[in-house]
């Protein structure tokens, strides 16, 4: 009696101490950020899609587990039949800081960092779009998977003075901590959606340089106009605040030129009506990556993608959400191959750049089906 007494007080004690442990981890350990005050939240409440201290989505999606949706995602994880990183890691192009500084051209040029970081430049204006820059999408680089690729087409602290960065959630894998703090010093606004800049502002970025909007909100920063549009998410950093804050897609006005910027997101209505309102683009960069049937609303299929660009009604295209990270089942070329495959059977334009390659909009290469050699 008295050994299974010890077992029972020592089985309690580990489970009381890894308890502790992560409630320390998850309420001190900084990359979680921070939380929308009391006052924000009051002013949520007047927003429709905001109930009970959560955003939603006005169209009906589905985001849980049923049993059988585990069963069948245990059972996809253990296939050793798909391939879900490269073997070889994909070539990364290395960018100059000094021509990044002196880049002055009209002629909007993009370059891809993998997943769904950009550096869009035009004239003399360079914006960050979804940055996450860091090593592995989680709160710790021990809890994520890596990055395919260890060196960057660029580090962080070699970038020149950047006028905007736009995050479209807080996710991990488009909201990076440590990629932050490296920016915090050189941007001169950081545009958010509502509920967002709670983190922005927890990690030591001045309150006078944060804008955080609304769906259908718009500012100006540098002579580029920032709308905040609708996309089909879901939000959280934490375990207990989720959709606490906003998510979006963004459209950005720069010298007669519109570009679309997704974000993550399911199919949806949103896209014709953001289509209608302020199409046609100039470039759309789509999520494409990181999809399941099972999580069919929150993540599109590449064949979604494709109709969500027409919808648009984008004079090109590029996927995005892939080529950095494994965070779904299926290959890692899986993207890339559905998406060109249908954006060709209905003829829409299209790149797929390498990693760090600069791409002018007026001049952009053909695909090359650079992911087969890897």
């Amino acid at each position: 009696m008295r050994i299974l007494k010890k077992i029972f007080f020592a089985i309690f004690a580990i489970a009381l101490i890894f308890s502790l442990a992560v409630s320390l981890f998850v309420n001190f350990y900084p990359s979680f950020g921070g939380e929308p005050s009391a006052q924000d939240q009051e002013l949520y409440k007047k927003i429709a899609f905001f109930k009970e201290g959560k955003f939603y989505n006005p169209e009906p999606t589905q985001m849980g587990f049923s049993f059988s949706n585990i069963q069948k995602l245990i059972k996809e994880y253990s296939r050793d039949d798909v391939q879900r990183a490269p073997k070889v890691p994909p070539t990364v192009h290395q960018i100059d800081s000094i021509n990044i500084a002196n880049y002055s051209d009209t002629l909007p040029r993009i370059t891809w960092f993998g997943h769904s970081a950009f550096l869009l430049e035009v004239g003399t204006k360079k914006i960050l779009l979804d940055p996450m820059l860091g090593e592995s999408p989680a709160p710790h680089p021990l809890l994520g998977t890596k990055r395919f690729y260890e060196q960057l087409p660029i580090a962080i602290e070699k970038l020149p003075k950047i006028d905007a960065v736009v995050f479209s959630h807080d996710h991990y894998d488009h909201l990076d901590y440590e990629s932050v703090l490296k920016l915090k010093e050189k941007t001169a606004a950081f545009l958010v959606p509502l509920g967002v800049d709670a983190h922005l502002e927890a990690w030591g970025v001045e309150h006078g340089k944060i804008k955080s909007l609304n769906w259908w909100d718009s500012t100006d920063v540098a002579n580029i106009k920032f709308i905040c549009t609708p996309a089909r998410h879901f939000s959280g950093r934490g375990i207990l605040n989720r959709e606490s804050t906003l998510w979006a897609s963004w459209i950005l006005k720069i010298d007669g030129y519109k570009f679309y910027f997704s974000g993550d997101g399911g199919y949806g209505q949103h896209f014709k009506e953001i289509g209608s309102k302020y199409g046609p683009f100039d470039f759309a960069m789509m999520e494409c990556g990181q999809y399941n049937e099972m999580w069919a609303d929150i993540h599109m299929m590449p064949e979604e993608t494709v109709q969500a660009s027409l919808d648009l009604d984008a004079k090109l295209a590029m996927p995005i959400h892939w080529g950095a990270f494994t965070l779904a089942l299926h290959s890692w070329t899986d993207p890339i191959e559905r998406f060109s495959k249908k954006a060709r059977d209905v003829q829409l334009p299209f790149i797929a750049p390498e990693i760090g390659e600069v791409v002018y909009l007026n001049t952009y290469p053909q695909v090359n089906a650079w992911w087969k050699k890897n």
